[in-house]
């Protein structure tokens, strides 16, 4: 039972049975993990990623551990494909109980998407905001949202221009994004009547997908740090399992049922920047996020 994301999170004796969780990026890393802990928990897992068979595999391991599970396909740059997502669950189910938007990207180079948004922002940010607005009409009053953030958001500024690529730093671009996941935790927390909006740090995983869209030297350097040995690594470094202990804590632990709004970091509460915990900020964010994706949150 050792070296499981539920039982390092302590909540490996927590029964899902009967609930329903969504994990966007859930085929590979921290998002496979978390949607496999959840599924030995007994939820009902809907697996979301872009490869087929990668999601079809995790799928299948949920099942063969004696959970039930849903693999869909979307790519989340496209707004539209967003859309999409959140109809074809709501066509599953009456009822959401968890919603992980896990699923991220790092970029090597500057691209804007169909829609005229930076890649990066697009995927990380807008597209939770867009499948979290779409979807919170299922979430029951006790319904989480969790969202994976990260450390590096203190290198962002507060800046959000995102419709030019202008000078392009691959790093930038993903600070920026995971600040304005926290951002976007804090504002939704703040309007959600009932159910709880919180995120997390999953740690530094080099082994996680995230970095298979990065450039060349990013991807060797990332690939040599996942392959050293764990006495080396340890402190610093995260396995996917570590690293989805959180996410799994966040969206089962009734240590956090009544908890809103927060930043955790191995299990713990944490404080983000103070940029991060400007609700004007947020605010601005949000209203900035609805125009860009032309959805209205009431």
């Amino acid at each position: 039972m050792g070296h499981r994301p539920e039982v390092e999170a302590g909540v490996e004796d927590c029964d899902l049975t009967g609930e329903t969780a969504l994990v966007t990026g859930a085929t590979s890393g921290v998002g496979r993990e978390t949607a496999l802990a959840l599924g030995r928990l007994g939820a009902t897992v809907f697996v979301h990623g872009r490869d087929r068979d990668a999601g079809r595999r995790v799928a299948t391991e949920i099942d063969d551990s004696g959970g039930e599970s849903v693999f869909f396909s979307a790519d989340l740059a496209e707004m539209e494909r967003v859309h999409r997502l959140a109809d074809e669950v709501r066509d599953r189910v009456d009822r959401l109980d968890v919603l992980v938007n896990n699923a991220g990207g790092h970029f090597p180079t500057g691209e804007l998407t169909d829609d005229g948004v930076e890649k990066t922002f697009a995927v990380n940010h807008l597209a939770p905001f867009v499948l979290t607005h779409d979807l919170h009409g299922h979430l029951p009053s006790d319904g989480r949202v969790v969202t994976v953030a990260s450390e590096v958001h203190r290198r962002a500024d507060g800046a959000f221009d995102v419709t030019e690529i202008g000078d392009y730093d691959g790093l930038g671009a993903y600070a920026r994004s995971k600040m304005a996941n926290i951002l976007f935790t804090r504002e939704l927390a703040r309007r959600l009547d009932g159910p709880t909006a919180n995120c997390c740090h999953p740690g530094f995983v080099p082994s996680s997908g995230l970095w298979r869209d990065a450039s060349l030297r990013v991807r060797l350097g990332v690939g040599v740090l996942a392959r050293l040995p764990r006495f080396l690594t340890s402190g610093f470094v995260n396995s996917p399992v570590e690293g989805a202990e959180t996410s799994v804590y966040l969206a089962a632990s009734p240590e956090v049922a009544t908890v809103r709004g927060a930043y955790f970091s191995a299990c713990e509460r944490a404080e983000p920047s103070s940029t991060a915990r400007d609700d004007t900020l947020a605010r601005k964010l949000w209203q900035s996020s609805e125009e860009l994706t032309g959805v209205s949150w009431p």
